[in-house]
């Protein structure tokens, strides 16, 4: 019988380890492949989230950037609104540049709101805060200079004052030592009872009984002040009780005293008044009811100021 050695491996050669081989080499490959795959894939997304980071740090760090400006641009506008609050030449100078101030601080606003805004936009919105406060202190400094000048202008207008009102002072005073050089004075002052008789004489009595009017005689001196003109002169006659003989229905009256009393007055009588001369007058008072034995008093006014005063004394019973 013939021996088939077709098939038959001959001795010591591997024979089917061949492609278990080529199959490890396969799988080597792919696993490698695959493990690189993985390796990218980390590699990737870490690089990925370096990224997103990197953008979070950024955007985070422009919105405190934009808060921080924000901040400071509200602190800006709150200062502006406080100085024109205080003081109306602020208001009056912002008012000179309100189209400067308002574009300014429209642009910051817009800015400032834009929730993308870029790093430039926000460095334009800092330079223009860091002018609008620059325009802020501007104006405070020129308030302080007004406010300096308005102190001067002050004490100018107070020195002003007080020299018009020495001036005043002065005048017045002159004023009043020529109201005073203008008051007359009276001199030879007599108050004499008269009696009237039944034919009409007139003789003088010294008997209360007897008395039917009192007559004031006195000379207005001459004065070189007193201007020429109607002046008027009043009488103010006392009884023995101190008592003022004063009947409205006669003609008298009350007139004024210097230091703005009132007091009553006997009679009156306007005197044309000749500068520089003296003049004599005379004043009649016959009241309706009998006069008392007593001294009886006179005083003479002009101006509100007494020029002069005298007496007389009247006795009980007698013929004359």
């Amino acid at each position: 019988m013939t021996e088939n050695t077709f098939n038959t491996p001959a001795p010591g050669s591997p024979g089917p380890e061949k492609p278990r081989s080529r199959n490890l080499l396969i799988y080597g490959i792919l696993i490698a492949a695959l493990a690189g795959t993985w390796i990218y894939m980390f590699y990737d997304k870490s690089k990925s989230s370096e990224i997103v980071t990197s953008q979070k740090i950024q955007i985070d760090s422009i919105s405190s950037s934009r808060d921080a400006l924000e901040q400071d641009f509200n602190a800006a506008n709150a200062r502006l609104d406080d100085l024109i609050s205080q003081n109306t030449r602020m208001d009056s100078l912002v008012k000179t540049k309100d189209k400067e101030i308002q574009d300014m601080k429209a642009r910051i606003s817009s800015i400032l709101t834009k929730k993308n805004a870029s790093a430039a936009e926000l460095a334009e919105a800092r330079r223009l805060i860091e002018q609008l406060k620059s325009n802020i202190e501007g104006y405070q400094q020129t308030i302080e200079r007004l406010e300096g000048e308005k102190i001067v202008l002050a004490g100018e207008r107070d020195y002003a004052r007080k020299e018009r009102d020495s001036v005043s002072t002065v005048k017045d005073s002159l004023g009043k030592q020529v109201e005073l050089g203008s008051v007359l004075h009276a001199s030879n002052i007599k108050l004499e009872p008269i009696r009237v008789k039944g034919n009409g004489k007139e003789i003088a009595t010294t008997k209360a009984k007897k008395a039917d009017m009192m007559r004031v005689e006195f000379d207005l001196d001459d004065n070189r002040i007193a201007p020429t003109g109607d002046k008027e002169i009043f009488v103010s006659i006392s009884a023995p009780d101190g008592s003022p003989l004063a009947v409205e229905a006669l003609g008298s009256g009350r007139f004024t005293l210097e230091d703005g009393t009132e007091k009553l007055y006997t009679a009156k009588k306007t005197i044309a008044y000749v500068q520089g001369q003296r003049q004599a007058v005379s004043m009649d008072w016959k009241q309706n009811s009998d006069f008392k034995p007593g001294d009886y008093g006179v005083e003479i006014y002009h101006n509100g100021f007494k020029i002069g005063q005298g007496k007389v004394t009247l006795k009980k019973g007698g013929l004359f």
